[in-house]
């Protein structure tokens, strides 16, 4: 939407945006097409991130660690005081929803971009949201949202409510302090590590009780509203296609949907808005019961988050908006740039988001330097990224590399669209899940509009076989890199003293020794250690991985690796003997290494302890998220390198575990 303002009367002439990534780059898009100065905060891990350079100028904030940077409000504070900003934006994530950042920005005479403090507050813990939503006929899921958290006490409260159930984090969300939890007998582990989680992601343990919903589908409604007692709706989104209560693919508007479900979810929507007298953008979110279709008597609210979403795009594009453009009108003391009457839905959009993650390994994050990253481009394309070829994914953030949105006449076409570009994006270095949300956005039940939240989990095993190796591709990698070799020796002939270019060595017969030869070449594919088998002949070239022939394949370059495209799958090949790489991650089946980068939350056994196959080791955390490790096989913690507290590097070595030889060793902890 291109944008109409005399950027002279605007009063609001400088930003700080208080985030990074793609959100950052987003905001100071908009920002600078409107006329403002933007001012971008960095952590030591960003300093040469790309919203760094986007921004008209940037200052450093602190460590690495968010909690030492992006979430220090005084930091923020006084760098927005130093660089003379009008107003702050808060992105999403960090301090968006935290409504002491409000009112400190408040007290320091800087506009926030965003919603009043008494709104945050009323709608930041879920409990005390659902009872708020519940006294203005709002209908919310049975369950408990109270303050008491006594363990027995919720125990009991989960028995009433009837299992299955899910323990949510009161404050916060993204799937962080969340667990399903099926019967009784396992209430009291799963409360814990959901206590442990909520208080690592948001400071605060508290939890509250749901009814778990068999067939859910995740719905949400956008809602803006100004200082002028103005509110509206921008439809709705369909969120269901959710891993470990994360969203992966979202669309707009939600497929399936009749028009008199759409009014009662929008009304409840806008209700939801006006009981806590908001303003700005929000998101109401509804858990509906899709096993019979959208119902109206079958969709609860959920919670309201009171920010942008990551997601807002497709609603941009199935509306032609700008909702940040709006934000800062709203921020302003401006009125709603649209009445409820000329907001139309015009196309339909899908976002895919695009994380530097390993699907095929349980979706552990993956990190790294970026050696190639290419977007698609063309009609019906938008591409938001925080990142560019080059750069870093670090352990310390959301692994986030983009989000990838079409969007057509149709909802058919935004799909259609969605799988080719999928296809023709590149992502090197880090692993990636592009693979995985081309296979779940090709599935006939996301074609079909009923995939429900846990559609992922039941399918996960086909769904990450598009992680399988393309081996024809891989050997056409190795193909090239003899063919770069072959035309590297005849350079090398050229360059002799005319009497010396003679066969085996001339310039056209360099690789013609006459007779077959078939030579062994070590290879890295994807990571993994591999010997192709070259048989040349004369000039000719057969290669094989695994005993699959190759096949031609498109190449795209990143240092010394080749990533071969074909089929819109990506397999990345580097000759072994230039690698630096770990070529096994394990010294054999006793050896437990890290799967990713990460803190050690806590150790369950201590050397010499006699292990069982599938006993708990340890648990690691990694962007806010806890992985167990469990041992692979039954013997004694012959070597044990680590303790609570300390960070690991992915692939080092953190347990051994050797056969029991011996009779009477200690029982594991």
């Amino acid at each position: 939407m291109a944008l109409k303002m005399n950027a002279k009367s605007f009063p609001l002439k400088s930003v700080l945006i208080a985030n990074r990534g793609e959100i950052a780059c987003r905001v100071i898009r908009t920002a600078k097409a409107m006329g403002m100065r933007t001012i971008a905060v960095y952590s030591d891990a960003d300093r040469n991130a790309l919203h760094v350079k986007m921004a008209d100028e940037a200052h450093p904030i602190g460590p690495a660690p968010a909690r030492e940077s992006y979430l220090v409000i005084d930091k923020i504070i006084e760098t927005a005081k130093r660089a003379k900003a009008d107003c702050i934006h808060p992105g999403y994530g960090f301090l968006s929803e935290r409504a002491e950042f409000a009112e400190a920005c408040a007290a320091a005479g800087i506009v926030f971009v965003g919603p009043p403090p008494a709104a945050i507050r009323a709608m930041g813990l879920k409990g005390e949201a659902k009872s708020l939503m519940a006294a203005a006929n709002v209908p919310v899921l049975p369950g408990y949202h109270g303050d008491k958290q006594d363990s027995e006490f919720l125990k009991r409260k989960a028995y009433e409510t009837g299992y299955p159930v899910l323990i949510k984090a009161a404050a916060g969300g993204g799937g962080k302090g969340m667990r399903r939890v099926d019967k009784q007998i396992d209430f009291e582990n799963a409360l814990e590590a959901a206590k442990r989680e909520a208080e690592s992601s948001f400071g605060n343990p508290d939890v509250l009780i749901e009814k778990y919903v068999a067939s859910p589908r995740h719905i949400e409604v956008q809602v803006f509203a100004d200082t002028h007692g103005n509110i509206v709706h921008l439809f709705e989104r369909d969120c269901s296609a959710q891993r470990r209560h994360q969203k992966v693919i979202e669309e707009a508007p939600a497929p399936g949907m009749p028009e008199d479900v759409r009014a009662h979810v929008t009304k409840a929507a806008i209700e939801a808005a006006r009981a806590v007298n908001y303003v700005g953008a929000g998101t109401v979110e509804f858990l509906a019961d899709g096993s019979d279709g959208l119902r109206a008597d079958a969709i609860w609210f959920l919670e309201m988050n009171t920010r942008l979403q990551v997601e807002h795009p497709v609603t941009e594009l199935i509306t032609n908006t700008d909702l940040v453009h709006w934000q800062f009108l709203v921020a302003a003391g401006e009125k709603l740039p649209l009445t409820q009457d000329k907001i139309k839905i015009h196309a339909h959009a899908v976002e895919s988001r695009i994380y530097a993650e390993d699907a095929v390994r349980g979706f552990l994050p993956s990190t790294g330097k970026l050696a190639a990253l290419r977007f698609p481009s063309g009609n019906g394309i938008r591409v938001d990224s925080g990142v560019e070829a080059g750069g870093e994914v670090t352990p310390f953030y959301d692994p986030m590399i983009a989000k990838l949105i079409t969007y057509g006449a149709t909802r058919e076409q935004a799909f259609e669209r969605m799988s080719e570009a999928l296809g023709g994006t590149v992502v090197s270095g880090p692993r990636s899940n592009v693979e995985f949300l081309k296979a779940l956005a090709d599935s006939p039940e996301m074609r079909a509009g009923t995939v429900d939240t846990g559609y992922i989990e039941r399918n996960l095993e086909a769904l990450t076989k598009a992680g399988d190796i393309d081996f024809s591709a891989a050997a056409f990698a190795v193909e090239e890199f003899m063919r770069r070799e072959q035309t590297k020796q005849n350079e090398a002939v050229r360059k002799l003293p005319a009497a010396l270019q003679r066969s085996p060595w001339s310039a056209e017969d360099a690789y013609d020794f006459g007779a077959t030869r078939d030579i062994p070449v070590a290879v890295l594919v994807n990571g993994a250690r591999f010997v192709a088998r070259v048989v040349q002949s004369g000039k000719s070239l057969q290669v094989s991985i695994n005993g699959v022939a190759s096949a031609p394949a498109e190449f795209v370059e990143a240092s010394e690796m080749l990533i071969a495209i074909r089929k819109g799958k990506q397999t990345s090949v580097k000759l072994a003997q230039s690698s630096n790489a770990d070529l096994g991650r394990a010294a054999g089946n006793g050896a437990i290494s890290a799967p990713m980068h990460g803190k050690v939350l806590s150790v369950s056994v201590a050397k010499g302890d006699k292990v069982t196959k599938g006993q708990r080791l340890m648990v690691l955390e990694a962007m806010k998220m806890e992985h167990a490790l469990d041992a692979a096989t039954d013997g004694i913690v012959a070597e044990l390198s680590v303790a609570a507290g300390d960070q690991v590097s992915e692939g080092a070595q953190l347990v051994l575990i050797e056969p029991d030889k011996k009779s009477g060793a200690k029982a594991g902890a």
